[in-house]
């Protein structure tokens, strides 16, 4: 099979978009990890982490940009192009969303945690299950998997929703929980929105595949 220059600019933009994703991968799951071993030296290396997600997404923008007006791609080829400038984006925030609970493990520091962070590690692990398996769907284009890997969302929506009563209760019992309290609040619904991108780059690899917008509630 004759590959064409087009198809292989488009799959070299896979290719980054997988190192995205793995980059993505190892933010969330040092993030985390540092919150619940104190670890603030392993929190720094996020922010450096979400450097590289950037420079990749830069990467991405300009070479979609460059095949839209250079090479005039039609069907599902443009399809797809469209879809990777806009996993991109998600996996940006993504990245952000993982500094962002590094930034709240610094804060929180060496403070002995308020309460057990189970159910922070239950949803970092869908989370990364979901990552994990965004490459193959991307790489393959595979709807169906990419459908299975938004419905784990509901799982994370839903640990949210029980931890977020947890911690609340903890901070009306005792006002020196507030600010540690308000902290893993945002970290539990920093988790929640990385759910909801993983879900967005679903919707656009369904996209590619069956050339539908839906909305995967």
């Amino acid at each position: 099979m004759i590959v064409t220059k087009l198809e292989f600019n488009i799959n070299t933009l896979k290719e980054y978009a997988v190192r995205m994703v793995e980059k993505c991968e190892e933010a969330v799951s040092l993030s985390v990890n540092s919150l619940v071993t104190k670890d603030l030296d392993c929190a720094k290396k996020v922010i450096k982490l979400d450097e590289d997600i950037d420079t990749l997404r830069e990467y991405i923008r300009d070479r979609t940009i460059e095949l839209m007006v250079l090479k005039q791609p039609m069907a599902r080829d443009l399809r797809e192009i469209y879809a990777l400038s806009n996993i991109a984006i998600e996996l940006e925030r993504i990245g952000d969303y993982a500094e962002n609970i590094a930034e709240e493990t610094l804060a929180i520091g060496n403070e002995e945690h308020i309460v057990n962070l189970d159910s922070i590690l239950k949803m970092s692990n869908v989370c990364l299950s979901m990552l994990s398996d965004i490459k193959k769907s991307l790489i393959e284009c595979d709807e169906k998997l990419a459908y299975d890997i938004a419905m784990r969302d509901d799982i994370i929506d839903k640990i949210y929703e029980e931890s977020r009563g947890h911690y609340i209760s903890k901070m009306c019992k005792n006002p020196n929980n507030v600010d540690q309290g308000t902290r893993l609040l945002f970290v539990g619904r920093y988790l929640e929105r990385i759910g909801d991108h993983i879900t967005n780059i679903c919707e656009k690899i369904i996209y590619v595949a069956n050339g539908k917008m839906i909305e995967i509630q």
